[in-house]
């Protein structure tokens, strides 16, 4: 029997899709989890509003903090890489500092982090994007992944900047823009660079369509959450990121 493990989650207000999608996720990786999440405001997804938002963390980071959780997750993609290269790390630090401070040990993930952790352990390094953001974000996220080391042969950019529509996209609307992009030579796509925008349903349909790894911001959040936690990663039918483990006799 496993022991009970508490996840944090950081999210804007007016995100409803990562506490869905990494619930749905962990639960069918097997194991005890609990979910407790802590809210930004923010509306529409422009540089000014995730400024603002950002100015909310250190609140929410107390309010994971009381909950005595295991893992915490700043899961806002687009938030951390509008801030401008190698963001995600000082993130990162500056929540485990604040965390510390309070005699927390929780480890701290960041959805930027995690996804290109997760291209990493694909082994991708040319990649293709599928984003919800107006244009002019969208370019800052493939400047802070090219950042990284990656090459981003192709992108697309769904222009919604309301952040309750982007969790209202439909698969079909996702599909179209994945099957529209030139995946020559590209080692991995990201079907959803975005934990607001649904795409949990569509990965392995895309990965067994398309022949090539896909994966999503929520995918790699949930990845990295089983990973820092030590935990078998074997999650049948989300994608090769989430099979990392299916060689491993289970125990």
């Amino acid at each position: 029997m496993t022991s009970l493990n508490r996840i944090g989650l950081i999210v804007p207000s007016t995100n409803v899709t990562v506490e869905t999608e990494i619930p749905r996720i962990l639960n069918l990786a097997g194991g005890d989890f609990s979910f407790h999440g802590s809210r930004m405001r923010m509306h529409s997804v422009t540089p000014e509003q995730l400024r603002a938002m950002n100015a909310q963390r250190e609140r929410c980071v107390l309010e994971i903090g009381d909950a005595g959780v295991d893992v915490a997750l700043y899961a806002c993609l687009v938030a951390i890489m509008a801030m401008g290269p190698g963001h995600h790390r000082e993130a990162e630090f500056r929540i485990a500092e604040q965390l510390g401070s309070g005699g927390s040990g929780a480890k701290v993930l960041s959805s930027a982090g995690a996804l290109l952790s997760g291209l990493t352990d694909l082994g991708a390094r040319r990649i293709a994007l599928v984003m919800p953001y107006m244009k002019p974000l969208a370019r800052q996220v493939v400047e802070y992944i090219e950042a990284e080391g990656f090459e981003v042969a192709d992108w697309r950019a769904l222009e919604v900047a309301d952040n309750s529509e982007v969790g209202c996209i439909p698969g079909e609307r996702i599909m179209e823009a994945a099957r529209s992009i030139d995946l020559t030579g590209v080692d991995a796509l990201v079907l959803s660079c975005c934990v607001q925008m649904p795409s949990l349903d569509l990965i392995q349909a895309a990965e067994d369509e398309l022949r090539l790894p896909v994966l999503s911001a929520a995918t790699a959040g949930a990845y990295s959450i089983l990973r820092s936690l030590g935990r078998p990663v074997r999650v049948p039918g989300a994608g090769s990121l989430l099979m990392a483990d299916a060689a491993v006799p289970a125990h």
